[in-house]
């Protein structure tokens, strides 16, 4: 049954006041205990208001204006409410405000609006539940999705109502063709989009997921990584320039720790902990899930620890290096000692991963936890081929045993 009872309430905002001494009005909207307020653009002297009667009193004749204009306001609400009534099984007071302004309904919203607001509650909530890289890669994504529109529509925005499964599909072709990315790239826009679609289902901008019938063209990870003798080969090799030593050193010691660059960049003394067990270890905040991790110190990463910490003269523990000039060295590293990878930082990650933790068969959920991943299935679908080679190796191992018993 359909609730039938609409409050409209007329409120003089006093702490704002103009020039001329006056403050202005806002309406309220109530229904279904939801409310929905908004400025009327009437403005008053607070001492003619009478909040009871909902009616402005005054000697002059502008009270009658003012009166008109309010009775109006509400008639015209009472107006979109009754039509909704007649025309909609299902709406709520947002509908009856958009209604109330001569537009359709919440089909009308638009998808770059709808974006930009999503992407607005995320730089609110950086720090707290998002991390700044999270709002760059949105940012990056609404405005992928704005020059689609614009090369594909000629338009600056898109209704939800005509979004279809030809718009996803043609987004996607865009992104490949004209942008030029990646296929892993292709995908998380289209993921980040997507998001932005599951909001507009929850607040009924859309009826029914374009995305049903899609199916994403999902990247395979391929994992990069140093094996158990060129990670050796490069902890023995010493080289006389100090920035190539240094970058080995750094590198090296991410390789037994798991640390991605910024949180190599940022370690600090503070961060390096007595543990329960009486050794070492790295406690600090991921900045990409600001999940806590706590890494015990293995003794080669303790080693290059204590070789730089001994020589910081500030807090943090090594030298400030870029991102850009570290991968740089990198190149370098790997053409002298012949490892013929295109080496960076984030490979010391996968190697922490695979070489020195799964390939010693430590578990994966400790992988995951030591990695600081949000959900151990991130783990598992990263890692997925070297759990299976693991288990290739154990079943086989378990067969000469059975096989030796017969």
């Amino acid at each position: 049954m359909k609730n039938n009872t609409i409050y409209i309430l007329f409120i003089l905002q006093r702490v704002r006041v103009n020039r001329n001494d006056q403050c202005p009005i806002k309406c309220r909207i109530t229904y279904n205990k939801k409310r929905k307020e908004f400025s009327t653009g009437l403005f008053v002297t607070p001492e003619y208001w009478k909040v009871k009667q909902q009616t402005v009193k005054s000697l002059d004749s502008i009270s009658d204006i003012k009166n008109t204009q309010l009775s109006l306001i509400k008639e015209n609400i009472n107006r979109a409410f009754l039509f909704l009534q007649v025309n909609k099984e299902q709406f709520d007071v947002e509908d009856i405000y958009i209604n109330y302004l001569g537009k359709d309904s919440k089909k009308d919203k638009t998808i770059l609006t709808l974006f930009q607001e999503h992407n607005d509650k995320v730089e609110k909530l950086i720090g707290k539940e998002y991390v700044l890289p999270t709002l760059w890669k949105f940012k990056q994504a609404r405005a992928l999705l704005k020059d689609y529109i614009k090369f594909q529509y000629r338009k600056n925005d898109y209704l939800f109502k005509d979004l279809d499964l030809k718009f996803i599909k043609q987004f996607e072709f865009y992104l490949i063709t004209e942008k030029n990315l990646a296929q892993s790239s292709t995908y998380k826009a289209i993921q980040r989009f997507r998001k932005i679609i599951k909001i507009a289902i929850a607040e009924e901008f859309l009826d029914k997921n374009p995305f049903i019938l899609y199916k994403a063209k999902r990247p395979k990870p391929k994992i990069v990584f140093l094996s158990s003798d060129e990670l050796e080969i490069l902890e023995k090799k010493k080289f006389k320039q100090k920035r190539l030593q240094l970058v080995k050193d750094l590198f090296v010691f991410c390789c037994y720790t798991g640390l991605a660059f910024n949180e190599m960049d940022r370690l600090s003394k503070k961060h390096i902990v007595n543990g329960f067990d009486g050794s070492k270890w790295i406690q600090m905040n991921r900045m990409k899930t600001n999940k806590l991790i706590s890494i015990p110190l293995l003794p080669r990463a303790f080693e290059i620890l204590s070789k730089h910490n001994s020589s910081s003269t500030n807090n943090k523990v090594f030298p400030k290096i870029s991102n850009q000039k570290f991968n740089s060295y990198l190149k370098e590293i790997s053409e002298i000692i012949g490892i013929d990878k295109r080496l960076t930082h984030h490979i010391a990650r996968k190697t922490f991963a695979t070489t020195v933790l799964l390939y010693n068969d430590v578990p994966i959920e400790i992988v995951s936890e030591l990695l600081g991943h949000s959900k151990i299935s991130i783990t598992q679908e990263h890692y997925a081929k070297v759990v299976q080679k693991k288990i290739g190796e154990h079943m086989a191992n378990l067969g000469k045993k059975l096989n030796k018993k017969d």
